[in-house]
């Protein structure tokens, strides 16, 4: 693609690369210069534009931008996505309902190095989203980038995004209670919670509050019929064999891990009752602000298997946003 500054009389046909003011008007970058926007450009005194002119074998940057977002994205029903027109160089890719990102990082960094000015940006993977939300943006930076190049960026694009879907439709929340607990904290607690699986499309679907003993959470857990189980309790669990832990095994369940290198979530366990998913709330699930559980809760709440080996990749990033209100900063002011 050409790229600079010509006569006036060799720019008819040429895209208008910076816009250019004039009495009574103003010619807009991005256009192409017809023969009458010539003509109004000399009667304005202008002598020379700034123009970008495709060469053979260029891509002009919609067509461009368009071809690589369907690369991308091959099928967006499937993908639970949804495609913008392409405007100025630019695809927008929106979530179509609630679901976590998924996405080919490999692939995304091997096309960004192609061409500096065939570019895709994403949330991150596993960020959670629902309906409208932004979950990537195709963007051509210049005017028109060869064929050959956009070709490659296909390639290696290739369905490299998407949104896996909520899978599970309900919940149900277990409150443990110990002696000079404050209701409100219950309270919040289920708010807390039922904010989140509403974020996700989910429903909590039972609520109930019982002794922290591991019998009555054990009989809880036997008496929920709901997809996911959530367990709250008024104690931190501090071990692999404390009372909630050892509530689900008591239940016939098995329990996977206790801890995570996120803060705050240190104190969360997770396990499974059958084939169905149960997660021992951390103490900061009280809260509406992101705490390790999410990270935990939404990915399950897809369908997909926590591992440990997940959750040891979640310390990279999972020193999470200081909370003034914490009895014991990390940080002494």
């Amino acid at each position: 693609m050409f790229f600079g500054e010509v006569p006036l009389a060799q720019a008819e046909g040429a895209i208008l690369a910076h816009s250019v003011l004039y009495e009574g008007g103003r010619f807009r970058k991005g256009m192409v210069l017809a023969a009458e926007d010539v003509a109004a450009l000399a009667a304005a005194g202008v002598a020379q534009v700034t123009v970008a002119r495709p060469e053979a074998g260029d891509v002009a940057e919609d067509a461009a931008a368009d071809r690589l977002a369907h690369a991308l994205v091959p099928d967006p029903a499937a993908a639970g996505l949804s495609l913008s027109a392409a405007f100025t160089g630019r695809v927008n890719v929106n979530a179509v309902g609630p679901g976590i990102v998924m996405v080919d990082a490999a692939a995304v960094n091997a096309l960004n190095l192609l061409d500096p000015s065939i570019t895709l940006a994403t949330l991150t993977q596993h960020a959670r989203v629902h309906a409208g939300l932004l979950v990537g943006t195709v963007k051509i930076i210049s005017y028109a980038v060869s064929a050959a190049a956009l070709d490659r960026a296909c390639a290696v694009a290739r369905g490299a995004l998407r949104v896996r879907p909520v899978a599970l439709q309900d919940a149900a929340l277990i409150l443990t209670e110990v002696p000079g607990l404050p209701d409100k904290l219950a309270d919040k607690g289920r708010l807390a919670i039922e904010g989140r699986l509403r974020m996700l499309g989910m429903r909590l679907a039972r609520c109930i509050s019982v002794a922290h003993e591991e019998e009555a959470i054990a009989a809880a857990l036997r008496a929920s019929p709901q997809d996911m189980l959530l367990i709250l309790t008024g104690s931190a669990t501090s071990d692999l064999y404390d009372t909630a832990p050892q509530a689900l095994r008591r239940a016939g369940g098995q329990v996977a891990r206790f801890g995570m290198p996120v803060d705050p979530g240190n104190l969360l366990f997770h396990g499974k009752l059958g084939d169905r998913p149960v997660i021992g709330l951390p103490g900061c699930a009280r809260s509406p602000a992101l705490n390790g559980a999410d990270w935990v809760l939404e990915r399950m709440a897809c369908g997909m298997e926590v591992t440990d080996a997940d959750i040891a990749g979640m310390g990279v990033g999972g020193l999470l946003k200081e909370i003034p209100i914490r009895p014991h900063l990390r940080e002494p002011k």
